[in-house]
């Protein structure tokens, strides 16, 4: 695992300096402490950041072509590219190292940008074509690695972290009001939009390519979440097995100290099964605790590690763990709101102690129906269906007006929201049924000049671009789809790798492998859901390597008491974060409003924590960039 970071010029009049260069890859060191290099000539500049995991004497990058044709940086892991290698062998290619470094380099030579049809792995890369004058940056095609760029002086610059891009002394900070609302809407900012209005994140599964004539930046898709009917019957639980198995193994191969996560739920428990049984030694484990009864499942993880007798740490996180609040604006560079954040940063640093690669079961819910959200959308569904959408506006439009908001209460007294949710399109309900905050709540808290700036643009725009021209006879399959596409990407493994990467810890995830993911999305839905309980397949074949108390208890999900955190021991530094002038004079909000939301959530009266903590971290980023740009000044 490591960090990359690079320009290309654009133009003669065109600015970049080896200088600046080095500045912005020391700023992601974390990443890779092991090793650094670079590599200058008059137009394009490519410097990297090692964490040595595979061929740990010889992966030294940038890497040459044996030619001296290309030259590569490249973060991430090719997992199948001694498959890979044996390919280009018979072509004639030879290998000098062992590294999936060079893998990526005859790839490229051979086959051109569809050598990304023939990788397999988690990875962001930028080769340089010395004999065309090309760049060809690529991304993998779930997003497990990130990919920031933008243009500053005719130049194209890019990097694996933002903070690369911000230590350029002339890095544009002018917020986009779409990525705010956007911001406020998911918890995140969605690709391809950062926080800032002039830099882009590269989507997931795209590539492209830029030469010293290139004016704009457009990237190509190559690949994308399945979208279309089911392929296939229901496999055998024999089948599940050894898909899950065999991607677990895949990504298995290091030349350092590998463990897992577990938590104790399906999915991680899943995956330590899995590689207890294909490895002879003992799982190095590792778990969270918390102090709080109620999203504490740390006894679950015990009865996983008991039973393949794994090496198994636990580290217990209570609110004297909040000095990492302070690194997040640090470390994500944006805002971000999920607040497991904190323990992810927690569990990654203790791994790190142990082990420098970990396994995750991150995926598991998205591809199997493991979140109750699904059930819910598909119900409602239903009733969609039956009316044309300009009825049921008419209709439920009218109702969730009247009826009173019971947000408090259970789901199936949530007449308010229900009513909502129905008088909108598939996408509309969904993004209304995942938001952090909802679409009136929003609004009541943006203040009337940022209100103005934002004009009629509305976060859903972000699920209707993705759906565009593609047809879901399943609203579940169109959910799934939908959060492979933005929460995956823009949460999940936004927060697995900084978290991971602030501790020099590289994370691989068996369930996310595209072919994993292809076979679930062809499977039909009735696999995973059965009645109310959903990934029912995934479970039925596990029964033999997990307790039933694993595979069967009540979801608890990976979250902290965020609630209560707020009300006390955090409440000062949330108050200050609120008030900080170089927040408040954004005017970005009605700082009537947010008076309003905290004293009512101090008091108990509302749950306004995710509304609370979105701002909280807004504000942290906002004054972080106001201190740098202080610096400069």
């Amino acid at each position: 695992m490591c960090g990359l970071s690079g320009y290309i010029l654009l133009s003669k009049k065109a600015k970049a300096t080896p200088e600046i260069l080095k500045e912005m890859n020391a700023k992601i060191a974390h990443r890779g402490p092991d090793a650094d290099g670079f590599y200058f000539d008059n137009q394009v500049g490519l410097a990297h950041r090692r964490l040595s995991i595979i061929d740990v004497s010889a992966g030294q990058q940038p890497m040459h072509s044996q030619d001296n044709r290309y030259v590569v940086v490249f973060n991430g892991e090719i997992y199948n590219y001694l498959s890979v290698n044996k390919t280009l062998e018979k072509r004639g290619y030879q290998f000098q190292t062992h590294s999936d470094t060079e893998t990526i380099l005859n790839a490229y030579d051979a086959w051109g940008k569809e050598c990304l049809e023939h990788l397999n792995g988690m990875f962001a890369f930028a080769i340089w074509d010395k004999q065309e004058q090309v760049l060809f940056i690529a991304r993998d095609r779930i997003g497990e690695k990130p990919l920031f760029y933008t243009i500053i002086d005719d130049t194209l610059f890019f990097a694996s972290e933002l903070k690369a891009l911000k230590a350029h002394p002339s890095f544009d900070f002018d917020m986009c009001p779409k990525a705010i609302e956007d911001y406020m809407t998911f918890g995140y900012v969605p690709e391809p939009k950062t926080l800032y209005r002039h830099s882009n994140k590269l989507c997931s599964g795209h590539y492209f390519l830029v030469d010293s004539s290139t004016k704009e930046i457009n990237p190509v898709e190559y690949w994308d979440v399945p979208h279309g009917d089911a392929e296939f019957e229901a496999p055998s639980d024999e089948e599940t097995i050894s898909r899950l198995k065999q991607v677990t193994d895949l990504r298995m191969m290091s030349e350092v100290p590998l463990g897992a996560f577990l938590s104790g739920g399906v999915d991680s428990s899943a995956v330590v099964a899995m590689m207890s049984q294909l490895q002879d030694e003992p799982v190095n484990s590792i778990a969270i605790g918390f102090d709080v009864p109620e999203v504490n499942e740390s006894e679950f993880a015990d009865i996983v590690a008991k039973r393949y007798q794994t090496n198994h740490t636990l580290e217990v996180v209570d609110h004297e763990s909040f000095e990492i609040v302070d690194r997040l604006a640090e470390m994500y560079d944006e805002p971000f709101a999920d607040s497991s954040a904190l323990p992810t940063f927690k569990v990654c640093e203790a791994a790190r102690k142990k082990v420098t690669v970990c396994l995750s079961g991150d995926g598991g819910d998205e591809l199997f129906v493991g979140y109750r959200r699904y059930r819910l959308h598909a119900n409602e569904s239903k009733v969609r269906e039956k009316l044309p959408l300009w009825l049921r506006r008419v209709i439920f439009k009218p109702l969730a007006f009247l009826y009173p908001k019971l947000d408090w209460a259970p789901r199936f007294l949530r007449a308010k929201t229900t009513f909502q949710s129905l008088a909108l399109s598939h996408s509309e309900a969904y993004l209304n049924s995942i938001s952090k905050i909802r679409l009136d709540e929003r609004k009541s808290l943006y203040s009337s000049s940022f209100k103005q700036k934002l004009g009629d643009y509305c976060s859903v725009q972000v699920f209707k671009d993705l759906v565009n021209g593609k047809s879901f006879s399943d609203p579940i399959k169109e959910a799934q789809y939908l959060d492979l596409k933005t929460w995956m990407p823009g949460d999940i493994l936004t927060k697995v790798d900084r978290a991971s990467m602030a501790n020099s810890l590289e994370v691989r995830v068996p369930m996310l492998d595209h072919t994993f993911i292809e076979w679930a999305f062809a499977l039909p839905t009735t696999f995973s859901l059965k009645g109310k309980n959903g990934k029912a397949g995934l479970k039925k074949a596990l029964e033999p390597h997990l307790s039933e108390d694993n595979l069967y208890r009540e979801k608890m999900g990976f979250s902290i008491p965020l609630a209560e955190w707020l009300r006390e021991p955090l409440y000062q530094k949330l108050q200050s974060a609120l008030n900080e002038p170089d927040f408040v004079n954004q005017a970005l909000f009605d700082v009537q409003k947010i008076d309003i939301l905290l004293a009512n959530h101090k008091k108990g009266n509302h749950d306004h924590s995710d509304a609370l903590w979105s701002l909280f971290m807004l504000s942290n980023v906002i004054c972080s960039d106001a201190k740098l740009k202080a610096s400069r000044a």
